[in-house]
């Protein structure tokens, strides 16, 4: 799509939706500095460390879980920094916490073609996966963060969904 259309396609969004993009842009910006901290900073951002959230979700989040994967998805494709997995993460949650709802943000290693070790992040709310998704199975899970804002206890996960 050309830049025209790109234009056309953005302003035949809803007022809110070309909000919540304007909100991921700024979030971006804000996990990518985040990200450039030394990890020990960044933690206590992330949640409560080895945490889990529980799997379900109230009906009427759906929309804002896919909103919010949505613009955060798409606008990390647009930043002139550096928006991969875990700056996506961290500014999905962060606008999940806004919300009030909780999700739980993993990180997870494993070895490419060549063996050398990778890393990734994803973030999950309920039962959905809001980013990263894509190639997770293939990472181990070597930390999860959750961010419980409603207080709610940890519960074993069961099959999931993804929003993207």
């Amino acid at each position: 799509m050309n830049l025209t259309g790109k234009i056309k396609a953005f302003l035949s969004l809803d007022y809110l939706m070309k909000l919540m993009m304007l909100e991921a842009y700024i979030l971006l910006g804000w996990a990518r500095i985040v990200k450039s901290q030394p990890f020990t900073k960044v933690v206590p951002i992330l949640g409560e460390s080895m945490g889990e959230t529980v799997d379900t979700i109230e009906d009427s989040n759906v929309e804002i879980l896919r909103r919010v994967s949505f613009s955060v998805n798409l606008i990390s494709k647009y930043t002139f920094w550096e928006s991969m997995c875990l700056v996506k993460a961290i500014a999905a949650s962060k606008m999940l916490e806004k919300r009030g709802i909780e999700s739980t943000l993993y990180l997870g290693t494993t070895k490419d073609e060549t063996g050398k070790m990778i890393a990734h992040a994803w973030l999950r709310s309920g039962p959905y996966y809001i980013t990263g998704a894509e190639g997770m199975e293939k990472f181990t899970v070597v930390g999860r963060y959750a961010k419980n804002v409603r207080g709610t206890t940890k519960k074993p996960l069961t099959e999931s969904s993804n929003l993207n």
